[in-house]
């Protein structure tokens, strides 16, 4: 098993050298809370249990091995002023701002342009006649739906609503009863006040926080260009505003899953390009550049490894399940798909640990390609253990990133 460790890591990629060093200038006081060591607890006994046991009087340090999927939205709405503290405070040293724009071509952190159905109050506001398509009830074999884009709202109008947890009651009959739904692992305790951030707020508070940036600029629910604004000008817009932020390029891993916005940013802002991070979601979508792939076959690689080496990318980021299988004693190994991009050079990060819920039936979509490994909450550390020391990645994603920052701090990555 082939361990890289995160500080052998920094020494080769200056970017990520950085990111420790600014850290350690300052931010919050940090916590691992109770959600690791009951993870712990819950793990079969072995090394690795040991190993994590004997960490439980560590002092918590940030680390950028520990990355803020959305903020902390296993209990905190995403992308809010509250979930970005809370990632922080549980160490992550990378912050993610996924960014969507407005009907005014504004900036603002949303995990998609059409989500305000589920992650807002919109539809019981007035703003709620806006909605690309309003609230229509649960009826006899159909489930109740709505969609509300942010490119329906001007910013000033975006401002208005409240966050929510992200959900909705497929039952439903009214606007109020849709506002439900919130799975029962999750909590509506910490929504109260929380706070809806523009990408230009999140920027300012995260550098605030001593922590670093992976905006991902998502996909438009509208057509682009739109009113204008191309898919290159939303590209640029992203980047210029760190630039106008003061921030170095060397803090900031801007994401996409559609390579054209990755290979705009190498071209033109070769700075950012440098650490744009190809979310690979070819497991279900292709286009002309990019083809259908089996992870555990490379004969099926569209773009290869080696080609997308060859275009300047340097980091990938595929979900968890493509980066491992199991072997014939039923351990958690890595992939083809991990070996390959390795052989080609490039960085590995992952998402989203914590985003299953409990494991006891497996883990559902993102343990898929090792589900036969997976029955208790126990397992999560044995497939982060396997993502970082067999697989070698550089980062995870996580919902709750005190569980990756602890296992980070225990191990010296």
């Amino acid at each position: 098993m082939t361990r890289i460790g995160f500080l052998a890591l920094a020494t080769a990629l200056p970017g990520m050298a950085l990111a420790e060093s600014h850290m350690a200038e300052g931010g919050p006081a940090l916590g691992y809370g109770e959600r690791p060591f009951f993870l712990i607890d819950a793990m079969e006994e072995g090394e690795l249990k040991d190993k994590l046991m004997s960490c439980q009087g560590q002092t918590p340090e940030p680390t950028a091995f520990s990355i803020a999927h959305r903020g902390a939205p296993l209990m905190i709405p995403e992308h809010t002023k509250q979930s970005y503290v809370a990632g922080a405070r549980q160490g992550a040293g990378i912050v993610e701002c996924d960014v969507t724009f407005t009907a005014d071509h504004e900036l603002v952190c949303r995990h998609a342009q059409n989500d305000l159905a589920t992650t807002t109050d919109i539809l019981v506001t007035d703003l709620a006649e806006k909605c690309t398509a309003g609230f229509t009830p649960a009826g006899e074999g159909s489930d109740a739906s709505a969609e509300c884009r942010t490119s329906d709202l001007t910013l000033a109008e975006f401002r208005e609503l409240s966050p929510k947890m992200d959900a909705s009651n497929a039952a439903a009959t009214t606007p109020e009863e849709f506002q439900g739904g919130t799975a029962p692992w999750r909590t509506d305790l910490y929504v109260a006040g929380t706070e809806l951030m523009t990408h230009a707020e999140s920027i300012a508070l995260i550098d605030s926080l001593g922590a670093d940036f992976t905006p991902e600029l998502k996909a438009a629910s509208v057509e682009m260009p739109h009113e204008g604004f191309s898919q290159e000008d939303y590209a640029q817009k992203l980047i210029d505003e760190y630039k106008d932020a003061g921030i170095e390029p060397s803090r900031v891993w801007p994401q996409s899953f559609n390579l054209d916005d990755i290979k705009y940013w190498i071209e033109n802002e070769p700075e950012f390009g440098a650490q744009a991070v190809y979310l690979d979601d070819r497991y279900e979508a292709e286009d002309e550049d990019e083809g259908l792939i089996d992870p555990m076959d490379p004969a099926t690689f569209k773009p290869t490894m080696q080609e997308l080496a060859d275009m300047g990318v340097n980091y990938i980021a595929p979900p968890m399940w493509m980066l491992v299988t199991t072997d014939e004693a039923g351990e958690i190994v890595a992939s083809a798909y991990a070996e390959e991009a390795k052989a080609a050079g490039l960085e590995i990060i992952t998402w989203t640990l914590e985003r299953s819920g409990p494991l006891a039936s497996g883990g559902g979509w993102y343990f898929q390609s090792v589900e036969q490994a997976i029955d208790d909450d126990g397992d999560t550390y044995a497939m982060l253990d396997a993502l970082a020391q067999d697989v070698g990645v550089v980062g995870v994603f996580s919902d709750w990133p005190a569980t990756v920052t602890y296992y980070a701090n225990c191990m010296g990555l």
